[in-house]
Parts: C-alpha cells; sequence; structure tokens
C-alpha cells in the first residue's frame, strides 16, 4: 500500500523551472490502425477492479499465456477475492484528498473529507469489486490546519493515526475483515527535515508520482506534466538538499533521497508521460496497469532494470546508460511490459555462426542461455505476462532497448562511444545535463 501526505495548499514556485526539455520529435513513427476500446473502458475497468491484456492478437503469445496464467493461478480458485469495500479511518487532523486506483467511490460523507479532490475523493469509504493479494492503491491525505496566523503547530510529541478496514468476500464465501492501524508523530522545526529524510521511500515516492501526474493528465486539460515534475522536483532538492547559496558545484542529496532524481529524470521519458508514439489505448493500458501494481513493480515500469551477461563477470546490474552497450556482451532489459535480450555485435556475430553448438564452447552455449533463464523466471511470476524481443545490436528491434537507455552518447556528442558501443539518435538531454541544471535551479 502506498501513502503519501501532503501539506495543503501545495507550495507552488514563484518562477517556471529551467530543466531542459523532453525533445518532442521521435525517429520512429508507427501508425495504429486499430482501436480495441480500451481507452473507453478504462473507466469501466478500474472502478470494478477488472483484468486488461492488451496484445496484438487473440492468437499473441502475450493474451493466451496472460489467459492461461489467470487459470493457474491457484489450485482451487483462482486468487480473487469479491465484493470489497475499502473505509478510512484517521485522526481529526488529517483529511482524505482521495484514492487513485482501482475502486469508486461509495460516496459515504465524513468530516475526513477534504475540500481538494484526488482521484476518487470526498467519501471514506470505496468499493472494490475485484480484489487479489497485489491490489494496490494509492492514499492521498492533506495535512489539516487552522485558519490564520495563529494556527497551533504541531509538537513533536503527538501523535496521529491511519486506520484502513478492508473488507472482502473469500472465495470460499466468508465475509472477512481485515484492520491495519498505522500510528505516527508530527515533526516540527530543523530536527524535523531529518526525520522526515530518514522516513523518505524514495521508490515509493516515485510510484505516487507517476500515478498522480498520470490523473493530472487525463483530468486537467491544458496540464504541462514535465512542467509539473520540475517544480515538484526543484522544489524538493531546494528544502532537503544541502549547499552552499548560489553554488551549484556544492549541492548534495541524502543517500535516503539521492534516487529520487534519477526516478524523476526517466519518468519524465516514461511511456506515463510521453504519449506522442503511443495510441490511445496503449497508454490507457500502461496508466491502469500502473495504479492497480505495486510499488517493486512500479519502479520497474518507471525505471527499467539492466542485466549485464559476460565472460569477465556473472550476471550484474549495470546502469540504464547506453555506454552499458558493448560488443562482447549481452543485455537483459526488464521494463514490466517488455523484456528484452540484447545480443552485442560480436555475440551476435559468434552465436551466428554457431559456435554455441561446438565442442569446446560451453561457456559461450551457458552465456546465452543465462538471460533466457533469468527472462522465463521473470515471465512465470508476472501478470500480464510480458512481450519478449530477442535482438542483435545495429538491428531494426534494437530501439526497444536504445529508447530506454539515458542517451549520454548521441550523434552530436563531444564524446565518442568506447569500441563496440552504441551511440543514440536523438536530441533528448541525458541525466547529467539534467541534473547540471536541477543543482543550479535547486541553489537559487
Amino acid at each position: 500500500m502506498v501513502l503519501v501526505v501532503e501539506p495543503s495548499p501545495p507550495m507552488q514556485p514563484t518562477s517556471p523551472p529551467g530543466l531542459p526539455p523532453r525533445a518532442r520529435h521521435r525517429c520512429l513513427l508507427r501508425l495504429q490502425i486499430h482501436s480495441v476500446g480500451v481507452a473507453e473502458m478504462k473507466v469501466a475497468v478500474e472502478r470494478t477492479g477488472g483484468i486488461v491484456v492488451l496484445a496484438e492478437s487473440f492468437g499473441h503469445s502475450v493474451f493466451k499465456e496472460s489467459l492461461q496464467r489467470i487459470f493457474q493461478s491457484s489450485d482451487n480458485d483462482l486468487g480473487l477475492s469479491f465484493n470489497g469495500i475499502f473505509e478510512i479511518n484517521c485522526s481529526k487532523d488529517v483529511k482524505i484528498q482521495g484514492i487513485i486506483g482501482p475502486c469508486t467511490s461509495l460516496e459515504k460523507k465524513s468530516p475526513l473529507s477534504s475540500d481538494t479532490v484526488v482521484g476518487q475523493g470526498s467519501t471514506s469509504a470505496w468499493k472494490m469489486c475485484g480484489l487479489d493479494r497485489k491490489t494496490s492503491i494509492c492514499l492521498v491525505f492533506d495535512i489539516a490546519r487552522k485558519d490564520g496566523p495563529d494556527a497551533i503547530s504541531q509538537s513533536t510529541s503527538n501523535q496521529f493515526y491511519f486506520q484502513f478496514l478492508t473488507y472482502y468476500q473469500h472465495h470460499e464465501g466468508q465475509m472477512r475483515l481485515r484492520a491495519t492501524t498505522l500510528s505516527r508523530r508530527w515533526v516540527a522545526g530543523s530536527g524535523g527535515v531529518q526525520d522526515l529524510i530518514d522516513g523518505f521511500d524514495q521508490e515509493a515516492a516515485a510510484a505516487v508520482m507517476a500515478r498522480l501526474v498520470s490523473f493530472k493528465m487525463e483530468a486537467e486539460a491544458d496540464f504541462d506534466p514535465i512542467r509539473w515534475l520540475d517544480r515538484a522536483l526543484i522544489s524538493m532538492c531546494s528544502k532537503f538538499g544541502d549547499y552552499q547559496k548560489e553554488t551549484p558545484s556544492s549541492f548534495s542529496l541524502s543517500p535516503r533521497l539521492s534516487i529520487f532524481p534519477q526516478f524523476m529524470f526517466n519518468l519524465r521519458r516514461s511511456q506515463f508521460v510521453q504519449v506522442f508514439n503511443n495510441s490511445p489505448d496503449e497508454t490507457a493500458y500502461f496508466r491502469m496497469m500502473l495504479n492497480r501494481e505495486n510499488v517493486a513493480n512500479a519502479v520497474v515500469m518507471i525505471q527499467p532494470s539492466l542485466i549485464s551477461y559476460s565472460f569477465q563477470s556473472g550476471p550484474e546490474p549495470v546502469l540504464l546508460d547506453v555506454t552499458a552497450i558493448a560488443a562482447d556482451r549481452i543485455l537483459l532489459l526488464d521494463s514490466y511490459f517488455t523484456i528484452v535480450i540484447f545480443h552485442g555485435i560480436t555475440i551476435a556475430q559468434w552465436r551466428k555462426a554457431g559456435y554455441q553448438d561446438q565442442q569446446g564452447h560451453e561457456a559461450f552455449a551457458q552465456l546465452l542461455k543465462a538471460p533466457h533463464e533469468e527472462t522465463d523466471s521473470i515471465i512465470k511470476e508476472r501478470f500480464p505476462v510480458p512481450r519478449l524481443v530477442v535482438c542483435d545490436q545495429y538491428g531494426s528491434q534494437a530501439r526497444f532497448l536504445l529508447a530506454k537507455l539515458n542517451p549520454s552518447v548521441t550523434y552530436n556528442s563531444d564524446n565518442p562511444p568506447p569500441p563496440g558501443g552504441d551511440v543514440i539518435f536523438t536530441d533528448d538531454v541525458s541525466f547529467e545535463v539534467f541534473m547540471d541544471h536541477l543543482q543550479r535551479l535547486a541553489v537559487q
């Protein structure tokens, strides 16, 4: 369960941020001919806790294997519960803005409801028609304060609580209730900042930001997602960063916060924000999956994982960067919806020559086999089943990998790629340029 507490009203920067924009043009365009209506059915599916699998055809492996997975999820049932009701009780100092996730409002009026609504709001109870062990919802709260300059500050000794009540019908027909109660304390002053940093969950924060920006893109006609994300990131770095005024080189973040800018950089480039090259059905599908999956899966959607296989070392995680490409290396990219096995040019030439079938090349055969074994284990645990792409360096399908990598080396870069490396033909800014701009704006 993802929980975020925001002050109300949110602080707005007085001047627009100057982080580099995302380039709007692409080298590759896809013509979408067929529309199956997923975008139009999104509201009905989400509010009833339904399941959607988007594939090219009913005969595609993604659809067939996902359909089989539903009936293999448990021995005696489908692993689903039904007729659920989710209810929140909390301290009077906290107000409920709403929920983003697979549920619908029961319109239960309550003094706990905030005047500001995000997602399914203006209630303290929601219907969850279908749910399972992996169902995840995002709760958004306000901090209620008294009006006027005489507002009483919260003492560090004061406690506040949240209680979540989940009623549901088990597959055996029993009605069950699960109660979860959390207690936290208010923090204030300079000492409270460190407490907030120590309790910050970067991955959960990235998942929340992805759901919020996706919701705002659908709900607000003139919403600028890049500008909103940049302002939020600059504000956070200015408040919690360690720096000397007007000295960008002095800027640093606590280890509890240091990966968050990288998450935001990849979220700006993700399919949730950059909808230019996706059909409305694909965009709706991606966001539906984001809104129901847990934090670990959401982070993979935002920032894919990249694993390297080579003769020099065993499988090891590498940076999501174009410099990870090498002629004698195999890369395994997991972006949740797609898994890519990418062979460097030398590996691809050896494979085409059939060295893996010759005596004395058992190590090469095992190197080729290792990423497929890891892929099988990922696919076995994931629903819907991801699409598998096996490609070679400089091949047409290599675009599935290149589109997700940080473009630190492009066609107009001053530094050439290493021998056997690759370049990305794009005008998008790299993560290094992004961080330079962020540091400069955060210390102003």
